[in-house]
């Protein structure tokens, strides 16, 4: 079974509160980016294997999502036998995409399916919360309010169709505990985000007007540590996005454009793609979001 987990941003990341469990609530919508994806081959095989190419993961292999989400599905469902996983990475880490939760999630997929295990999404999603908190929108894979740590999820209405995106990723990465370091916390803006979809009967077509709302707070605590990061958030609305954000806690930096002349100036963005050249992840058009 060959399956392809991509990788997200998010429109805003507000940091409400921190929890009496050390983790800290949190508002965001997550947006699922498809042409952007690892590959993960998962066959039945007599023993267990694992194989990777691609970009080399910073971890032991135990540490691997992959492997975890094997082990622990395997360990709930006897029915699960051995496998032979090759996987190749292409999602950078360090880089707010999610890339590690989707690899976890689309294992869960695929056990899911190889061993008939009748799992809804619903209960996927709650099999591979523990692996992270962004494990469960990858189960969905379509866009999405969060809150709590972001693992608690409600489908929205977002219109995305035609909007190119740019995204940006500079060789240095950001750690979250980096991220979190000195973070202010904004109560004031709790439900705002979601005030927006839920009065809405209708597409939510996301709106410079509304920019100013869906602000990623970790911004504040990165581009002084990182100037580089927000030297290319500025790049990009230079170039004519009219949206631009560092994605999750960085170090990815990616901005919507509009095809038309004001907003997508074909000669701006090509100098923006000439300086950022070996930087540049993705330019793509979004389409449908898939069911």
């Amino acid at each position: 079974m060959l399956l392809y987990p991509n990788c997200k941003i998010n429109l805003g990341l507000r940091i409400v509160r921190k929890r009496e469990d050390g983790y800290h609530d949190l508002e965001t919508v997550f947006v699922p980016v498809y042409a952007l994806h690892d590959e993960l081959a998962v066959t039945p095989a007599a023993s267990f294997s694992f194989e990777q190419k691609g970009i080399a993961v910073d971890c032991a292999a135990e540490d691997n999502l992959i492997i975890r989400c094997y082990k622990l599905m395997a360990s709930k469902y006897p029915q699960i036998g051995p496998v032979a996983v090759r996987f190749t990475k292409n999602i950078p880490f360090g880089a707010g995409l999610g890339g590690g939760s989707s690899d976890a999630a689309h294992m869960a997929i695929a056990l899911n399916e190889l061993f008939s295990l009748g799992l809804t999404k619903e209960h996927l999603a709650a099999e591979v919360k523990p692996l992270g908190a962004d494990c469960p929108f990858f189960i969905y894979n379509t866009p999405c309010y969060a809150e709590g740590i972001g693992e608690l999820l409600t489908p929205i209405n977002l219109d995305l169709k035609g909007i190119r995106i740019v995204m940006i990723k500079p060789d240095e990465g950001v750690s979250t505990r980096e991220a979190y370091a000195g973070i202010t916390k904004h109560p004031e803006v709790a439900g705002q985000i979601k005030s927006l979809f839920l009065e809405r009967s209708g597409p939510y077509s996301f709106s410079p007007k509304d920019g100013q709302l869906f602000i990623n707070d970790f911004e504040e605590t990165v581009f002084p540590k990182h100037p580089l990061i927000g030297q290319i958030k500025k790049r990009l609305l230079d170039a004519g996005a009219f949206y631009a954000s560092m994605s999750g806690s960085g170090s990815t930096v990616f901005g919507l454009f509009k095809h038309d002349a004001e907003c997508c100036s074909d000669a701006r963005l090509t100098l923006l793609k000439e300086e950022f050249a070996s930087m540049i992840l993705l330019d793509d058009t979004f389409g449908e979001w898939k069911a």
